[in-house]
């Protein structure tokens, strides 16, 4: 067969990006290369409707082990009693958990999207917004953390079905147990997006929320480090609140209405080759190797964010817990908008993205802020005066940004700098 050159021609340059240039979205990171050699296997040409010796295809024996094996251990990863590895994406595992537990015009409360919240946690054009009642609470404006008065309050008032705590762009740690108990007190499911610090969580470095929420949503390609997907888990399974039964009359436990939500309610033939993926990155997270490098994420984001300070930009909440700096960009450049900023250092092969700030003054498509992050760039070795020289190199880029020659000459820094730290197999 003949190869097809312009596909991987274009792979190529992709690679050539992401070796040059220095990563610091902070829901991106570098699989292992066993992690995409698990991707690109022979498990892609196998349909398993179903799941492990419940499938609606024969000669399903051997990927029943591969998927068996990705529950097993990420199970073992987080303290699970249950885990759905099925999910394509984080967002598919949180439209499971809502098909399972809500129906259509039901309410659910969680994180402002504007102050840090995900899409699917009510973004009108979501369909979580689109399907559902979606209730917000907000972060404080003194300190930009979550407000957990006014989240007791709404969820009094509004008696939504759902809380969610998690978030695309909070840099800080949750209280689980306080609204554990607001959502007992009212009836509630507490459900829990950790999509972002869910590698720090795995390493012990931060609180783990199965000992709180009823159910608990992830992606697995964030600070997990493994490939594009997510998963669905629960620290201990539980009869469903409504009383739902099986033809036979017995009660479906919560596991039980999830695994139909995901197949068949919200997917067909699961990625197989992916879940074995998934997999090797769980067995590569239960390593010890991996705590040492979730510290290294945290110390680097923690040395941004306090890089930043010391060059007088505004870091929402003074700090970071985890992976994330959001930086408003209004006290240093008020004329600078996120989506600039972006396009900025894009050109210097430094690669961010525009984010809302809380309380922010410009819409979505602009931005006053940036949003970066520490896994991609410490997969590839960075400790802390990597970190300061990134960080001079963003202010340098923001503070000459009709500078095409001093921003060329960063580039080309940056393109020398990260010469020095390889990556993996590559």
């Amino acid at each position: 067969m003949k190869r097809d050159t312009q596909i991987f021609d274009i792979i190529e340059l992709e690679k050539q990006r992401q070796l040059k240039g220095v990563e610091l979205i902070a829901s991106e990171n570098f699989v292992s290369d066993q992690v995409m050699e698990a991707m690109g296997s022979v498990l892609t040409n196998k349909y398993a409707e179903g799941y492990p010796g419940r499938r609606y295809y024969g000669g399903c024996e051997v990927v029943d082990l591969s998927e068996q094996l990705a529950i097993d251990r990420v199970k073992k990863l987080f303290n699970a009693e249950w885990a759905n590895v099925q999910p394509h994406s984080g967002a598919q595992a949180n439209a499971a958990v809502f098909l399972a537990c809500l129906k259509a015009g039901d309410k659910f409360l969680g994180l402002n999207l504007s102050h840090g919240g995900h899409l699917t946690h009510g973004s009108p054009v979501n369909f979580s917004g689109l399907m559902y009642h979606a209730l917000e609470y907000n972060v404080k404006e003194e300190d930009q953390r979550v407000d957990y008065d006014q989240l007791e309050t709404v969820a009094r008032k509004e008696r939504p079905k759902v809380i969610i705590a998690g978030a695309s762009a909070y840099p800080r740690e949750w209280d689980y147990a306080r609204i554990r108990k607001v959502a007992d007190e009212i009836g509630a499911i507490f459900m829990v997006d950790m999509a972002h610090p869910a590698g720090m969580i795995a390493a012990e470095l931060l609180e783990n929320p199965l000992k709180y929420a009823h159910i608990v949503t992830s992606t697995t390609h964030k600070t997990l480090r493994g490939p594009r997907g997510g998963i669905i888990l629960m620290g201990k399974d539980f009869e469903n609140p409504w009383g739902i039964k099986t033809p036979k009359g017995e009660v479906r436990m919560m596991s039980s209405l999830l695994d139909s939500a995901v197949f068949p309610g919200m997917q067909g033939g699961p990625l197989e080759h992916v879940i074995a993926a998934k997999a090797v990155s769980f067995g590569e997270a239960l390593d010890p190797s991996f705590k040492i490098y979730q510290q290294q994420v945290r110390k680097n984001a923690q040395t941004m964010a306090q890089s930043f300070i010391d060059k007088g930009y505004n870091v929402i909440s003074g700090g970071t817990d985890n992976h994330i700096i959001l930086v408003d960009l209004r006290t240093k450049f008020p004329q600078l908008t996120g989506k600039v900023a972006e396009n900025l250092l894009g050109e210097a092969d430094i690669t961010t993205n525009k984010n809302m700030v809380p309380f922010d003054s410009r819409s979505p498509f602009q931005t006053s802020g940036l949003r970066f992050g520490t896994p991609a760039i410490t997969t590839r070795g960075a400790k802390e005066p990597l970190i300061q020289e990134i960080v001079e190199f963003i202010d340098t880029v923001l503070s000459n940004p009709e500078d095409a020659k001093t921003i060329a000459a960063v580039r080309e820094k940056v393109n020398a700098t990260m010469s020095q730290f390889p990556l993996f197999g590559w």
